[in-house]
Order: structure tokens, then C-alpha cells, then sequence
């Protein structure tokens, strides 16, 4: 009789064979849906973000808090954030969204290149929003509700709001600060 106890007290190796294979097959399909997301998002991230020195700055800031008339580090609007990011590029534009929308010349959105302001009327008022194009479809801005952050032109938020882009930078200083990669910062720092 002790026997039978004993016997009914050990596992049953074929018991739960079928339901810890389905749990197995289950977390193998998740972990590579995972692993699959994490690649996209971490390539879709790095392509936007290259290595050109405008990349750089932008980089530096990305989640700066969202300030009122923000023209610092210490919190940009929109319209700073885009200044503050020209200004180390060595072109000054002024600090209104509006204002930066009549400068350089006027770009179509199938023409984008890193580097073109693009406009948006998020307030039904005109032209009330700017940001910085980073290629693959992606643009740098200081959101007042993320900070600074890149978003996606075809986020239905942005699609809808679009109003046109315009690019400031010559083709000289986009050859110099948004297209190629810089060294510029790392050879100023070890001269200084």
C-alpha cells in the first residue's frame, strides 16, 4: 500500500508532456517577437540618428524638458530647440516657428533631406510647431508633452498637421554639418 502512495506521489513524466511543449513553443515564439522589435526600434532609432555633427547636438538633447521660451539646455520650445540646433551648426535663425517658416526656400516632403525645418499648425491658428527632419521619415522637436524627442512624419498626429518644410542650410554647410560624419568635436576638444 506504501507502495501505491508513493508511486501515486511521483511525477508522471508524460503528464504535462503536451502542455510543456505548447508553453515552451509559446515563449520561443514571444522571445523572438521580442528579440525582432528590440532590432527594428534599435535600427529605425540609429538610422534616423546618424553620425553627422548636427546628429550629435541633437542627440545631446534628446530629453531636454519642454520649456516656455526655452532656448537652453535647461529646456527648449520648439522653436529654440530648432535655433539652439542651427546656432551650433553656425547658421542663426530667429526664435519663432512662424518666423523660421519664410526663411530659405520652400521644400516638397517627397524632397526631405536631414536637416530641412518642417512646420506644423498644431493649434488651428497658422504655423504653431517646428522641428528638424533626421531622414527616414523622422523629424527632432521639442513636444510640450516629451521634451525633446523624434517623431514620425506619419504619426497620424504629425500627417494631419503638416503644413510644408523649408531648407535654411546651404549645400555647403549641409555637406559640412548634416550629411557627412564628424570628428570636428572630438578634434576641438583635444586641441583645447
Amino acid at each position: 500500500m506504501s507502495e501505491g502512495i508513493i508511486g501515486s506521489l511521483q511525477p508522471n513524466p508524460t503528464a504535462n508532456l503536451a502542455g510543456n511543449r505548447k508553453g515552451s513553443h509559446f515563449l520561443k515564439k514571444v522571445s523572438a517577437l521580442l528579440i525582432g522589435l528590440a532590432l527594428v526600434l534599435l535600427f529605425q532609432v540609429g538610422s534616423a540618428l546618424a553620425d553627422s555633427k548636427m546628429d550629435g547636438v541633437i542627440s545631446d538633447v534628446i530629453g531636454t524638458p519642454y520649456r516656455t521660451a526655452g532656448t537652453t539646455t535647461k529646456g527648449f520650445d520648439c522653436s529654440g530647440f530648432t535655433m539652439y540646433v542651427f546656432d551650433k551648426l553656425g547658421v542663426s535663425i530667429s526664435h519663432s516657428s512662424s518666423a523660421q517658416s519664410k526663411l530659405g526656400k520652400k521644400v516638397v516632403k517627397d524632397d526631405l533631406i536631414a536637416g530641412d525645418l518642417v512646420f506644423f499648425n498644431t493649434n488651428g491658428r497658422g504655423i504653431s510647431h517646428v522641428g528638424i527632419y533626421v531622414g527616414d521619415g523622422k523629424f527632432a522637436h521639442s513636444s510640450s508633452s516629451k521634451g525633446v524627442t523624434i517623431s514620425s512624419l506619419s504619426d497620424s498626429y504629425y500627417v494631419k498637421r503638416y503644413v510644408t518644410a523649408r531648407r535654411v542650410m546651404s549645400p555647403e554647410t549641409f555637406e559640412k554639418y548634416a550629411d557627412e560624419p564628424s570628428d570636428e568635436l572630438v578634434d576641438s576638444e583635444d586641441a583645447g
